[in-house]
């Protein structure tokens, strides 16, 4: 009979090669993903990211930027900018 170890490999991001690991509570970390589909230029391609909580808050921050810049001249401003992309909160055990 074999012992069955199990490991767990480290999610660094890659951006900034950092571990997302977090002692005692494994790794955390973002992801952005795509998947494009037929009529797009990109038909067929994948593309999947993982990024620590800087880089992730770093890439979003800069999304927001360009959502500021791109309805700069609109008559309805967003509301809530800092909700920007945050679909739960205080979402402790992922239920929502």
């Amino acid at each position: 009979m074999t012992d069955t170890i199990e490991s767990q490999s480290d999610i660094c991001c890659d951006v900034c090669d950092a571990s997302t690991r977090t002692p005692g509570y494994g790794s955390q970390f973002g992801r952005l993903e795509a998947l494009w589909g037929y009529g797009s230029q990109h038909d067929g391609e994948r593309y999947r990211v993982h990024l620590c909580e800087t880089c992730f808050f770093g890439a979003l921050s800069y999304l927001r930027q360009e959502r500021r810049i791109n309805g700069l001249f609109d008559e309805v401003q967003p509301v809530d900018d800092c909700a920007f992309g945050r679909v739960a909160k205080d979402d402790y055990f992922g239920e929502s």
